[in-house]
């Protein structure tokens, strides 16, 4: 028996041409049919670029829960003290740059990074900001009306990626994900009653079939101790999410899974051999040989690196993920997004600004970006991969007496770095009191077109929603031309 949309089905008798339409427009395999449709037609009609990409890859790194300007990237010594913060800026190679003394390395690399001191938008609220940065569009559920993603939100960046190459002549070729997300799905170490499923980093409308392949941590039960200090190991094991041993998923099974959708096919070919079946073969291909590919094993084990390696970038779980990150790019992924998720409130999102912040945060991110960027200029692949690293929002600048900073997304920062990207530059200006921008305001559209930009891929290119209309990728915005060498 094979089951379709939740019920048996017969396989040995008698499929249904029915059967076999409903399973399709269920995106049984990640794609509806008026999609596989609507993206052979995309293809031939999408203009192509004319001018080669720098970027051939992106590594996002994503700060959920808001770093604050001023204990970053947008100091200000001469504010007022319940303004300016508890940490004095050093100088750095960027003229005009000064940055929090407890981020050296990256003074020390500052002229390999474009720092944008004006990101902002309108949403005080980790879900819908979370959305907007990773989509470059708002989310569609309004700010207290959820937590989780749907499948009415807007595709990741990443997996338009994902849907670009699939569709791309080499796509069924790949033996490595294009969208990678690590070290776990956002909100899923959170501590909550529930598990948080954070919107954004899905495909969304696009289908499942364009998700990332992500990996799985498992939390530590050590409230005390959280990921972001040192770690085993053996508590870096990433694993596949979906293959975990414990979910009982080995390759036994999906070879069994595989033989049931042969089992399918051997049916649907029977029927009229209609042209939508041959998306469907390249698809279940693709799934299959991803989480059974060598080529990806390798890659997810970063115990492969030298000790000095890991040393740099880092013994906690941000600092290791990230340099899996670079990892997964050599190897060929895309788009890979490592994202410092909230765990036990050693996050960014810092409402009471303990000593986590002086210790395991900024050194955290400094040792990891900082080690990145060195790590790919050393290896020759700066100029061709992107990094970028942001949160979704910044913090208020008038702070706490115990320097708590609330939700503020009027003004946050960005760092970009390669891909085609100028180093040694400030882009935009904040006021005196890292509130507003007062030049170069930029937008999360302006941002996505930015990234897409630098990959090659159009902002104005159309996909398919999930009624199979042609829909632009952004909206509004435009690639930051300015911050292109």
């Amino acid at each position: 028996m094979l089951t379709i949309l939740g019920r048996p089905q017969r396989v040995c008798g008698g499929v249904t041409r029915r059967q076999v339409l409903q399973a399709g427009g269920a995106g049984l395999f990640g794609m509806s049919l008026s999609k596989v449709w609507a993206a052979e037609a995309q293809q031939a009609a999408s203009p192509q670029r004319t001018e080669a990409p720098k970027a051939k890859s992106v590594i996002f790194l994503f700060l959920f829960g808001g770093p604050s300007q001023l204990e970053t990237f947008d100091l200000k010594p001469d504010a007022p003290s319940k303004i300016r913060g508890p940490f004095n800026p050093i100088a750095s190679k960027t003229p005009g740059l000064l940055i929090c003394e407890h981020l050296p390395r990256l003074a020390a690399v500052s002229d390999k990074l474009c720092v944008v001191r004006t990101m902002t938008h309108p949403y005080n609220d980790h879900s819908t900001a979370g959305h907007y940065i990773q989509t470059g569009h708002p989310w569609h559920v309004p700010i207290g009306g959820g937590f989780n993603a749907t499948e009415k939100d807007w595709p990741a960046m990443g997996s338009v990626v994902e849907y670009v190459d699939q569709h791309a002549a080499s796509g069924a070729a790949r033996d490595i994900p294009s969208y990678v997300y690590l070290p776990n799905r956002l909100g899923h170490m959170e501590t909550y009653s529930t598990k948080l499923d954070r919107p954004g980093q899905y495909a969304g409308w696009l289908g499942r079939g364009y998700d990332a392949l992500a990996t799985d941590i498992r939390k530590r039960d050590d409230k005390d101790n959280p990921y972001f200090r040192d770690c085993t190991d053996e508590e870096l094991d990433y694993r596949i999410k979906g293959l975990a041993a414990d979910e009982g998923l080995s390759l036994d099974r999906l070879n069994r899974r595989r033989s049931l959708l042969d089992q399918f096919d051997d049916h649907r070919r029977r029927l009229d051999r209609d042209a939508f079946a041959t998306p469907y073969q390249r698809f279940q291909e693709r799934a299959l040989s991803l989480v059974t590919s060598e080529k990806t094993r390798q890659a997810l084990d970063v115990r492969q690196e030298p000790a000095a390696i890991r040393d740099r970038y880092g013994r906690h779980l941000f600092g290791q993920s990230v340099l899996l990150a670079r990892r997964l790019v050599e190897a060929g992924a895309r788009f890979v997004t490592v994202g410092w998720d909230a765990v036990d409130g050693y996050s960014w999102d810092s409402h009471v600004h303990s000593d986590d912040v002086q210790k395991y945060l900024l050194p955290g991110l400094d040792s990891a970006l900082g080690a990145l960027v060195t790590d790919l200029d050393d290896r020759g692949l700066l100029d061709e991969t992107l990094v970028v690293c942001v949160g979704e929002m910044g913090r208020t600048p008038a702070a706490t007496p115990k320097w708590g900073r609330g939700h503020w997304s009027t003004l946050f920062p960005a760092v970009l770095a390669g891909g085609g990207i100028r180093g040694g530059i400030v882009y935009g200006r904040s006021d005196r009191d890292a509130a507003l921008p007062q030049s170069h305001p930029t937008s999360p559209e302006e941002l996505a077109a930015t990234i897409f930009h630098a990959m090659g891929i159009d902002p104005g290119m159309r996909v398919p929603d999930a009624q199979g209309r042609p829909t632009p990728l952004l909206d509004t915005g435009a690639p930051v031309y300015d911050l292109f060498g």
